[in-house]
């Protein structure tokens, strides 16, 4: 990028390096801490655009898995219910 330009944007609107993203998936990826760093900083908590984004579409992923492991659960709660019904009969 030129650095006439770079220095024009302002801070909130800078892009984040390939480093700080892979520090990022890091830290949302610790179990209790990450949810919590998720949430502070996709709720604002960061100056950066960038970083709310990130940590927004970081949400949404853990939003989706959780999803799809409730629809697993009620699938093989299912399952076995209906498993133990043939095995009755």
């Amino acid at each position: 990028m030129n650095p006439e330009v770079k220095n024009t944007i302002p801070a909130e609107y800078k892009p984040l390096s390939p480093w700080a993203y892979f520090g990022y998936n890091l830290l949302f990826s610790i179990p209790v801490v990450g949810f919590i760093c998720i949430l502070v900083f996709a709720l604002g908590g960061g100056s950066n655009i960038n970083l709310k984004n990130y940590a927004r579409s970081f949400f949404c992923v853990y939003a989706l898995a959780l999803i799809l492991v409730i629809m697993l659960v009620i699938l093989v709660v299912a399952l076995g219910a209906t498993s133990a019904i043939m095995y009755e009969f």
